[in-house]
């Protein structure tokens, strides 16, 4: 057992590395990793059903003892990413495909790596916890019309079958995890000292397989790509934590925000945009998925910081 917990301390501490690692071998010798194409979907439901293994019945109280914080991070959520990243498509005058791909991410729900972040950040994680719960099951609700309205200029979009394969991909998997955490608690507990190690496994598996697929096209628009994903990344981390504090929240709060808006769960992106639009729109959420980690471990890293000099001085 204490073999295993340091085999999967080694494989989440350096998460990052790992996926770019896989990612460039994926890139150089994609022939084989395109036959597994075909398992994404199932590999992502996986992924949500550990989510909701972690999840419990508590993280869902606090919108009844703080709803304002609540419903700002849904709100901040599901408004400055969508719409950062219409506008960085349309400054940048990004292809169709792109332009779609980029805009998926930012209307997906926070990603799963946010309260880990925020928590290494000293934020509050009982508010990141609460809304990025929230943000997941209102996920089916809000995720297609957004992505209709801003990005049905670029490319077809059936918002109805979007609506289904996020039910069927995230709600029904983390239902699933989240009933088996309430009702058989102690098999949870049993599993989960590799529930997280497999997941980020699977992670790393579906972004290799989507950069083998896109191998040639990435070639071409790798550069493009990438300043996009930062811009949009890094704006929507300074909306989430300007806007939190123009609004009077504390500083802990406020990162907590920051994280939930700025980090996204872009492996959803990946899974929607393979299936429904081009290859090369699921480009912006596979380089997402490693820059996120990148920028928000690097704030995270600043904030701790300087929270022990406050606190020591």
């Amino acid at each position: 057992m204490k073999l295993l917990e340091k085999i999967s301390k080694l494989i989440t501490q350096y998460f990052t590395v790992w996926l770019v690692l896989c990612s460039v071998i994926a890139f150089f010798f994609p022939s084989t990793l395109k036959l597994n194409g075909g398992w994404i979907t199932n590999m992502l439901c996986l992924i949500m059903l550990g989510m909701g293994l972690t999840m419990k019945p508590d993280d869902f109280k606090l919108v009844f003892a703080r709803p304002r914080d609540v419903i700002v991070g849904i709100i901040l959520r599901y408004t400055i990413m969508p719409l950062v990243g219409f506008c960085v498509a349309q400054i940048m005058g990004l292809p169709p495909s792109l332009a779609a791909g980029l805009i998926l991410v930012g209307c997906c729900p926070s990603g799963t790596a946010s309260n880990v972040i925020c928590f290494l950040a000293k934020g509050d994680v009982a508010l990141a916890v609460t809304v990025s719960s929230f943000n997941i099951l209102l996920a089916p609700i809000l995720l297609p019309p957004t992505f209709l309205i801003l990005a049905g200029q670029y490319v077809h979009v059936d918002a109805v079958v979007i609506f289904l394969d996020t039910i069927k991909v995230v709600l029904i998997p983390v239902t699933a995890g989240l009933l088996l955490r309430t009702f058989y608690p102690r098999f949870v507990e049993r599993i989960m000292t590799i529930v997280p190690v497999v997941t980020i496994i699977v992670m790393i598996w579906v972004i290799a397989i989507v950069v083998a697929i896109s191998a040639d096209k990435l070639a071409t628009v790798a550069i493009i790509a990438l300043v996009a994903v930062a811009m949009h990344n890094g704006i929507g981390l300074i909306l989430g934590y300007g806007v939190s504090k123009a609004i009077g929240m504390e500083e802990n709060k406020a990162r907590a925000i920051c994280f939930e808006v700025g980090i996204e769960m872009s492996g959803l992106a990946v899974v929607l945009a393979m299936a429904h639009l081009d290859p090369l729109a699921a480009v912006p959420g596979a380089i997402f998925s490693v820059w996120h980690n990148l920028t928000g471990g690097i704030i995270a890293g600043y904030w701790a910081k300087r929270s022990s000099i406050t606190k020591a001085a």
